[in-house]
């Protein structure tokens, strides 16, 4: 006997197991789930919920707090700061006497992690909350039969194998179940197969299925899957699979899985690797040149150590995190819910937006733009009969019959008045092989019968072929082909224009009968066209221009046709350079596909994986890619894109694959995300390049000083108060303005531009650190100490050293600050463009704590002695000059590369 499968199985068994489903008769189904048409017991569902669980589907549930907070530290600079900790830890306490054991350092490592731990933690926990109570507020409940009730609707959550369920038109199907009866069944299974059109379900399966092999989804026409939705007609089934087991739960347990990397993601990696590696090329170097000349291995282990520490921009996380959590505050007061943090990076580094269209770029609402007679003009009898047909039908009323409604009652045709005179005698319902249906109704006056009228309503092509007739220039003659040829040729031009045509006929001839049917939808008389758009949202076309001028290009990706696509586009503002169809893809190899994707602008009649292979395509020559849907064939392109966006009205795959979660209709909303994300990483980058080039020129200012200096150009400690302070006053990185001209194009992360800056600002910071040096060995030292260091004795040489180190610690803390208002703008600092207060603040309140420290109780157990007057003027003079040089070379730069970051 045939098992209901308790764990998810391949695509190819889950068909293989409803085909065996499809093939039983009712009876023996029942038999085998234990059911009948009676529905199941309350016992009988509570059994099976315990086995087979809740009809829900795979997706990303956030995880739990704790491991939230786990993941919050588990980054490649958090492993740099804790290998420096465990260092630390050896040489500082582990392996020194007790009197002499210093946990500072270790200390300063971990504040640092914590704080940026938790962090990204608080604001990453925050957005997984929201995200949640989001998806809490949608709930779907179907029609189901079970023993000892009515039907009624419940959950589908509650939903279990065995469940009588009722369909009807519009319902959601809430599980994969069987037919058992139904009467013209239309059901659109497109998010699944990618049909176009709905396709009719039976309770059996058609003959010439029962035994042919490689059967697919859509062979299968007694079965309907979950996900699936109800165009028209009614039926019971009975539920086979439910929740993970169907066919879509298989579909969104692919799309719970590990995305690719994104944009951000490599960025980081490759800036991780870059200073990895520079610092262990760095550190046995300053570790072996102290050891051989100052004759102590463990100074110089310590030394090394403190200059690893230094190396690396330990707050680098922290600051990461501040920026990113910064901009999701100021996404979430736009009704934004930034649900992964990295990704208003990605939002700002994006260079290419692909976009569906329908319910993204247009209201997903169908509006009727003109009721056209055949000459082409507008005509209120043609609206008229189409009100009528649409009024009087009983079946579903689908989105156009909804728009011819609406429009009427805004030109003052009202049903509650039509009901006075119109009394409906029958109607041959819609459906998908005619393309059309009718009404018959019979018009009184004062009580009288005055006529029957038989109207229909639908494609054009299936209208011309039942048509005889036609009101042409306000006579009724025959349809001749002619006038064929002159109708079918506004159809085509008004199909051009991206409307959606229906024609409307009528009959007067129309026999005393009750009971009517297709066959008496003949000799009838063309009357006129409807045309249908569905517009753009008011917000589209700003925001489409906004992105363009931002250097964002906007791609369609639609799985609807090139005409009305190329329509929406001309309303929205966006040229489109060559259209690419589905069906064109298909005969494409990844390379070929590639090689013509950047110069597309739409892409119609697409299937699923076709975007998310477009997505790739387009990655894989360089681009940022985002992309914008709400459909469930929408996820895999969301997860193949560096950043996912969504609509809240979306499917709860799309939402759950999404990065980005909009919660109000406007796309104004994208240029305000875009303009963020770009203020983040311009932030991030003004930290990461200015910090590492600075701290390269110190390693670089150490390797000469230990060459040539009796002593350390700076103790240990020294050394890590004076990265502490320097990046206290960098923590206000995240709140610095940035230049309007910089956040007008793409960036993207790029480890060989922050070498590159490294080589090019690092040694200018050491030609002054080392003319620092020369100042304080020859003329300050001597100046005030008394004679030159090799002539001084042992007790005057310490105290040569201090007033040594306290210098450079002093000119140090005072280039590193000033260099980074010359570095943060491509502009002239201070004149063309000013830091944010907060920056201002805390570097001034740096330097000025650094200069006074060595003047107190404080800087006397770092080490530190007073400073002559005459150091400062030294140091006036040395700082001039730096950021003089530092401004001509940071013009050299923009000149050569094109920009600064």
């Amino acid at each position: 006997m045939l098992q209901i499968p308790k764990k998810n199985g391949t695509a190819h068994s889950i068909v293989k197991q409803l085909y065996d489903f499809a093939t039983k008769s009712p009876e023996e189904l029942f038999r085998q789930l234990n059911t009948d048409k009676d529905g199941l017991s309350q016992e009988e569902v509570e059994r099976k919920l315990e086995i087979y669980g809740r009809n829900e589907l795979a997706h990303e549930k956030p995880p739990r707090w704790y491991i939230q907070l786990t993941k919050a530290f588990i980054n490649p600079f958090t492993g740099i700061l804790v290998f420096l900790a465990i260092v630390s830890y050896l040489t500082d306490v582990l392996f020194i006497a007790p009197e002499y054991r210093d946990w500072s350092t270790i200390i300063i490592i971990f504040v640092i992690i914590l704080i940026s731990g938790f962090l990204h933690f608080i604001q990453e926990y925050r957005s997984s909350i929201e995200t949640e109570k989001l998806k809490a507020m949608i709930h779907t409940t179907a029609a189901v039969k079970r023993k000892g009730t009515d039907v009624k609707e419940i959950n589908i959550e509650e939903i279990v194998p065995g469940d009588i369920v009722y369909l009807a038109a519009g319902d959601m199907i809430p599980a994969d179940l069987r037919i058992i009866s139904s009467k013209d069944l239309f059901v659109n299974q497109a998010t699944l197969t990618g049909e176009s059109e709905p396709v009719e379900k039976y309770p059996n399966l058609k003959k010439d299925k029962l035994n042919q092999d490689n059967l697919t989804l859509t062979d299968l026409n007694n079965i309907c899957f979950m996900g699936t939705s109800v165009v028209s007609g009614s039926a019971m089934g009975v539920v086979l699979l439910t929740g993970q087991h169907t066919y879509l739960g298989l579909m969104a347990k692919t799309l719970v899985g590990k995305r690719s990397k994104t944009s951000f993601e490599k960025g980081i990696d490759d800036v991780s690797k870059l200073l990895i590696r520079f610092m262990a090329f760095m550190f046995p170097i300053v570790f072996i040149v102290n050891w051989l000349t100052k004759g102590s291995w463990l100074d110089a282990l310590l030394f090394a150590l403190a200059v690893a520490v230094g190396l690396t921009p330990e707050i680098f996380p922290m600051i990461i995190t501040t920026n990113l959590a910064k901009g999701a505050v100021a996404m979430a007061k736009r009704k934004t819910i930034v649900k992964k943090l990295d990704s208003i990076q990605n939002f700002g580094a994006m260079d290419v937006l692909c976009t569906d269209k329908t319910g993204t770029l247009t209201l997903n609402k169908i509006v009727l733009e003109k009721h056209l007679n055949i000459a082409g003009e507008e005509d209120e009898r043609v609206l008229r009969h189409a009100f009528l047909n649409s009024y009087y039908q009983t079946g579903l009323k689908n989105l156009m019959d909804q728009a011819i409604i609406n429009y009427g009652e805004e030109k003052g045709i009202k049903g509650s008045e039509l009901e006075k005179i119109y009394r409906k005698i029958d109607e041959i319902p819609f459906d998908f092989v005619r393309k059309r249906m009718s009404v018959v109704l019979e018009s009184r006056s004062e009580g009288e019968t005055i006529k029957r009228q038989l109207i229909t309503k639908g494609a054009v092509e299936e209208i011309l072929s039942i048509c005889e007739w036609v009101e042409y220039k306000e006579k009724v003659v025959p349809l001749t082909q002619e006038i064929k040829n002159e109708v079918m040729e506004t159809v085509n031009q008004l199909s051009k224009d991206g409307m959606r045509i229906l024609a409307i006929a009528q009959k007067n001839d129309v026999p005393p009968e009750d009971v009517f049917s297709v066959a008496d939808e003949n000799k009838m008389v063309l009357m006129g066209f409807l045309a249908f758009l569905d517009p753009p949202k008011e917000s589209a076309p700003a925001a489409i221009k906004a992105l363009l001028e931002l250097g964002v290009d906007v791609k369609i990706l639609t799985g609807d046709n090139e005409l009305v696509t190329k329509k929406i586009c001309k309303e929205v503002g966006l040229s489109i350079k060559n259209v690419l169809l589905g069906n064109d893809i298909e005969k494409m190899t990844d390379d070929e596909l590639s090689k013509i994707v950047e110069e597309t602008t739409i892409f119609a009649k697409l299937s699923p994986m076709q975007k998310s292979q477009i997505i790739k395509a387009l990655r894989s020559k360089g681009h940022v890619v985002g992309f914008l849907g709400d459909g469930i064939n929408d996820a895999p392109a969301m997860r193949a894109s560096d950043v996912g966006i969504s609509v809240d009205s979306a499917a709860d795959i799309a939402k759950e694959s999404a990065d980005i979660i909009l919660l109000e209709k406007s796309l104004t909303v994208l240029e305000e995300g875009v303009i963020e994300g770009r203020k983040i990483f311009g932030n991030i980058m003004k930290y990461l390049a200015i910090t590492t080039s600075s701290n390269f020129g110190n390693v670089f200012s150490v390797l000469v000083a230990s060459a040539f200096l009796p002593f350390l150009p700076m103790q240990p400690l020294q050394i890590l108060f004076l990265n502490l302070v320097y990046d206290i006053s960098m923590s206000t990185v995240p709140w610095d303005k940035l230049d309007k001209e910089y956040i007008k194009k793409p960036r993207k992360w790029d480890a060989r531009k922050i070498s590159s800056f490294m080589i090019w600002f690092g040694p200018i910071s050491s030609i002054f650190d080392i003319t620092t040096y020369i100042l304080m060995y020859f003329l300050v030292g001597p100046a005030v100490i008394g004679n030159s260091y090799f002539l001084l004795p042992e007790y005057l040489k310490l105290q040569f050293a201090s007033l040594f180190q306290t210098g450079w610690f002093v000119e140090s803390l005072w280039s590193q600050t000033m260099v980074v208002h010359m570095l943060r703008t491509e502009k002239m600092p201070f004149i063309q463009s000013t830091a944010s207060w907060p920056l201002m603040i805390f570097t001034s309140l740096g330097v000025t704590i650094g200069t006074i420290i060595p003047f107190t109780s404080i800087g006397e157990s770092f080490g530190f002695v007073p400073l002559p007057g005459i150091y400062f003027l030294f140091l006036m003079f040395t700082l001039i000059a730096y950021l003089t040089v530092a401004q001509y070379v940071k013009e050299r730069c923009i000149h050569k590369f094109g920009s600064l970051l």
